[in-house]
């Protein structure tokens, strides 16, 4: 758990503001603390709350395919803006994998803002004798079944991406789900597994030399790794996108979601996040309520078809 801008709220400030927020706005992160999402979490909170006088009190609850979060905000979560969560494509494909109720993929929530997306490519440790994602692959058919793979969830855009992948070249590897990126991270670079195909909290590893990135799966080369091949370079015809988000419990009042919208949106576009951004190879996915309301209703039914399609589920 951490605070991110307290002890920003200034005299009269709440009261010119009228009632809302008068007290810090709790934010869960359904991942593990660190990484690249969290650092930009963080600097976006501390300059929203310079807006709206109150901390953001960053709560992480990993696990369960990153839908703990999303599970909250319907199960226990009050409408009243001071409890919100991270957002992505994982809560809207988990009720279609499990007959056990769950929610609405998209009227069980308020829909505040899209801000960017993950960005995810294949990495091995530097160690390793695999230099291009030809040698990754043909170490696996040499050995089917024996060499692994690390994503955040099963289920989740990247592992989906990767079955994809396996399957095109016709190989078999396992898979090892973690609660997070970064603690997938920890076991690639502990070398207790063999690659990550997951988003770029590696970026800074293979910057240091301690990880080897065989390939980006953005639409165009990252401009960290201009050497690295996207997946479109290598003939796959594939861009793997995972834009995300912030929602509130169903219900929230609108003068309050614009309030929140507006804050976390000029937040945003600072010269501190948008840098962060640059420095990551963050998309800038910005949409706001209406058009990530819009946005999430026909993605849902491209998960339909792909759930459909893959024969995918929890059950």
């Amino acid at each position: 758990m951490g605070v991110v801008g307290a002890g920003l709220a200034l005299p009269g400030l709440v009261q010119a503001q009228g009632t809302w927020p008068n007290r810090p706005i709790r934010f869960l992160v359904p991942w593990s603390a660190g990484g690249v999402l969290d650092g930009f979490l963080r600097l976006s909170f501390e300059h929203a709350s310079q807006e709206l006088g109150q901390p953001f009190i960053l709560e992480n609850r990993a696990g369960a395919r990153g839908t703990l979060a999303a599970s909250f905000l319907v199960s226990q979560g009050r409408a009243d803006g001071y409890l919100l969560a991270h957002h992505h494509l994982s809560v809207l494909r988990h009720p279609l994998l499990t007959r056990a109720r769950s929610w609405d993929p998209v009227d069980d929530f308020s829909y505040i803002m899209q801000q960017s997306g993950f960005v995810f490519g294949l990495v091995v440790h530097a160690s390793s004798p695999w230099r291009s994602m030809a040698d990754f692959w043909a170490a696996a058919r040499a050995a089917p079944g024996r060499l692994n793979y690390a994503t955040s969830g099963v289920a989740t855009t990247n592992h989906l991406a990767m079955e994809e992948l396996s399957a095109r070249e016709r190989v078999e590897m396992e898979h090892i789900a973690f609660r997070g990126a970064s603690d997938a991270l920890n076991a690639l670079l502990g070398r207790q597994i063999h690659a990550i195909g997951g988003s770029n909290t590696w970026a800074p590893n293979v910057e240091s030399g301690e990880l080897r990135l065989l390939s980006v799966w953005t639409r165009q080369r990252l401009a960290a790794f201009p050497d690295v091949p996207t997946l479109m370079d290598l003939g796959y015809g594939m861009v793997v996108s995972a834009p995300y988000g912030v929602a509130a419990p169903r219900g929230l009042d609108p003068a309050i979601l614009e309030r929140l919208h507006g804050a976390l949106h000029r937040a945003q576009r600072s010269e501190a996040v948008q840098a962060y951004m640059r420095r990551f190879d963050m998309p800038d996915e910005y949409l706001g309520p209406a058009d990530y309301l819009a946005f999430l209703r026909e993605r849902l039914i491209y998960e339909r078809a792909m759930v459909a399609r893959l024969g995918l589920s929890l059950d």
